[in-house]
């Protein structure tokens, strides 16, 4: 009986998880093949889903309209600038709000990450129009911080709050300061903590549109920009479109797929320690 009970629990969780991820995977599966068509198979009735032959026109295309490379760097050096200054910034603070139990803070953060981007947009726009910075890189890193710190800030403020405190009342007894209690005893226990937080801050980055899409110029347009390019005022444009979108999308999918243990290792390792 009971492994009759535990085969449909088994077969339960089968479906639920079936059920959810499956919209995801029909729609990049679809993206997948309106990439590989011509746009005469793309605009079809019934539509084509497997293309015959495939293509790659779609793919050339979208290096053919777009510096696609520049608009790549682009992102790296932004991701990668936003997300380390994040670190920098956010560990020591989500430390400090956890062992203060600082929670109006922790609320402010929290406040600041669930706002539209929008709200940030017109402010630093002027702002870094009257810098005159308006069409350099710099802009489009600082207004990532405004998503990129948060989520440091708030996933780490879980994983301090978990550490046991007797472990650093105990480097403070034997005479480190606060600041070696931190580095050198805390920060180690939370490595899976700024693991998640890399790479939960990295994505958002990369995947960021609106910043770019006001704040950068010609040159230093990121490759979310790159999608948008594809539409045009005629008609759209679906094969060239979804090529774009796949290759922004490829390098935080591939990202996701190789750290999958470690972020459900930080985020469970976080949730069991701060229960």
């Amino acid at each position: 009986m009971r492994r009759v009970t535990r085969a449909l629990e088994r077969l339960g969780f089968s479906l639920a998880v079936l059920a959810l991820v499956s919209p995801a995977v029909l729609v990049f599966l679809w993206m997948l093949s309106l990439s590989l068509k011509n746009e005469l198979d793309n605009t079809a009735w019934p539509p084509v889903f497997i293309p015959d032959p495939p293509t790659l026109d779609n793919y050339r295309d979208v290096f053919a309209r777009n510096d696609f490379l520049l608009y790549a760097w682009n992102s790296v050096v932004v991701s990668f600038s936003a997300t380390g200054f994040a670190l920098l910034v956010g560990v020591p603070a989500g430390y400090g709000i956890a062992r203060m139990r600082a929670m109006r803070a922790a609320a402010l953060i929290l406040i600041a990450r669930i706002t539209p981007g929008l709200s940030y947009l017109i402010p630093l726009f002027l702002l870094f129009q009257w810098l005159e910075l308006t069409g350099s890189l710099l802009p489009i890193v600082v207004a990532h911080l405004v998503i990129t710190v948060p989520i440091v800030v708030w996933v780490m403020i879980s994983f301090f709050e978990g550490l046991p405190g007797e472990l650093e009342e105990a480097a403070l007894v034997d005479g480190a300061t606060l600041w070696q209690a931190f580095r050198h005893v805390a920060l180690p226990l939370a490595r899976p903590g700024i693991t998640v937080a890399t790479i939960l801050a990295f994505i958002f980055s990369w995947n960021n549109f609106v910043f770019a899409m006001v704040l950068a110029g010609r040159e230093t347009r990121t490759l979310p920009v790159a999608v948008n390019n594809m539409l045009t005022f005629e008609q759209i444009a679906w094969g060239p479109l979804s090529a774009a979108a796949l290759l922004v999308t490829l390098p935080v999918l591939l990202l996701t797929l190789v750290a999958q243990k470690q972020i459900v290792t930080g985020l469970t390792a976080g949730g069991v320690k701060g229960g």
